[in-house]
């Protein structure tokens, strides 16, 4: 290896690249550039990209078995970031004030290490098209295929430091929806409670990215003028990044004691996240999550009304391991044989469309451990109860 302090496993990225015919990788999505970069987001672009007649579009550019050649193309005024957070990559070129000009930047980088008649992954979701267009013409023999497996199987376990954040993230998603219940009032609209949310999450330092509320008998979940009554279900299922990486939780709340039916109701949902966490663990497949909750799933009340899902979490909210292809999201269940190891994190998730109770939900993150799993935010899972009388 070249002696170069790098970010992410070279070792396992160079055998991905090896193992698919890559020879060169241009990462240029949000969350990939920040990953192989080990953190670094430029701050002017971290949420809005469009600028004049084109975008800000950033590419690490990682040669296989090659660190020495990488090289990172961006915006001129990033120099300013760069002096207190210089990119690993030994080639620096902020040249770029448009998606074409990074390409046309990219393509040269490449032509030099003499990779043009090569096979390049580039991000095709990610990528846009003018850019798509610029390398196509600038490097007419090479191949262009796709790196979004490569570089999803590259994140797929967590480091240290990593879990760190989405351990905090997930905390203050958790958090934030305490803090709304306490200052929730009969009445209150559901935009309400997710505006008081997004204020919540962000006093705990993470970005706000949606609210999911329905309350009532309503299994409808667009903040909107619906009010949460006494007697009501509430149920606040909500995403927020911390430096990136996700949190995504739910939990459920009601405005006076909880009835009986409601208590059943949750206790159900609760049991099938128990039983798909107890199948939880490195060395298991992934298909043992959902064997686990199939299991159960005929002693359940109104099986009919329920859904289950788990999936892979990190800088994007379904990432590997994928457990499963017959999803809401459409995406192959790579991991459904596969072992899960240590490290990853997944998603879990049980939801009951009930027509006496309402929309009732229990979303959790977990991570793989070598006896079982480690759940982050795993509080305040039953019924969150606000006094009816409250003034």
């Amino acid at each position: 290896m070249s002696g170069i302090a790098l970010p992410f496993d070279a070792d396992q990225l160079d055998q991905l690249m090896a193992d698919a015919g890559i020879d060169l990788l241009l990462a240029t999505s949000k969350h990939n550039v920040q990953y192989l970069l080990g953190g670094y987001r430029f701050f002017f672009f971290a949420v809005m990209e469009a600028i004049g007649l084109s975008r800000y579009l950033s590419v690490v550019g990682y040669p296989r078995n090659g660190p020495a050649s990488g090289f990172y193309v961006g915006n001129p005024m990033e120099v300013w970031q760069q002096k207190g957070e210089p990119p690993w990559t030994p080639t620096i070129l902020n040249e770029a004030k448009t998606a074409d000009a990074a390409a046309e930047v990219a393509a040269g980088c490449i032509r030099k290490l003499g990779l043009a008649t090569g096979t390049i992954a580039v991000e095709m979701p990610f990528l846009p098209a003018e850019a798509y267009l610029k390398l196509e013409q600038l490097l007419p023999h090479a191949k262009l295929v796709d790196a979004v497996v490569v570089l999803e199987e590259l994140r797929a376990v967590k480091r240290s430091n990593e879990l760190q954040i989405i351990r905090a993230a997930s905390e203050g998603i958790v958090a934030s929806m305490l803090a709304t219940f306490g200052r929730a009032r009969p009445g209150i609209s559901t935009r309400d409670l997710a505006d008081i949310l997004q204020r919540e999450e962000t006093e705990r330092g993470l970005v706000f990215d949606y609210c999911l509320a329905a309350t009532g008998r309503s299994f409808d979940r667009a903040p909107s003028n619906a009010e949460w009554i006494a007697g009501g279900t509430l149920s606040l299922d909500s995403g927020g990044t911390q430096r990136g990486y996700i949190g995504d939780l739910a939990r459920m709340a009601v405005i006076g004691e909880p009835t009986s039916h409601m208590r059943q109701a949750l206790d159900e949902v609760d049991a099938v996240q128990q039983a798909a966490r107890r199948a939880v663990r490195s060395g298991y497949q992934g298909r043992q999550i959902y064997d686990a909750v199939h299991d159960l799933w005929k002693n359940l009340t109104h099986p009919e009304q329920f859904e289950f899902e788990a999936h892979g979490i990190g800088l994007v909210s379904h990432e590997v391991p994928h457990l499963v292809d017959k999803g809401f999201w459409p995406y192959p269940g790579t991991h459904r044989e596969r072992a899960l190891e240590t490290g990853m994190v997944l998603s879990i998730e049980t939801t009951l469309r009930n027509p006496d109770v309402g929309f009732v939900k229990l979303e959790d993150t977990v991570v793989v451990t070598d006896t079982g799993c480690d759940a982050y935010g795993d509080t305040a899972r039953g019924w969150n109860v606000v006094p009816s009388e409250r003034a």
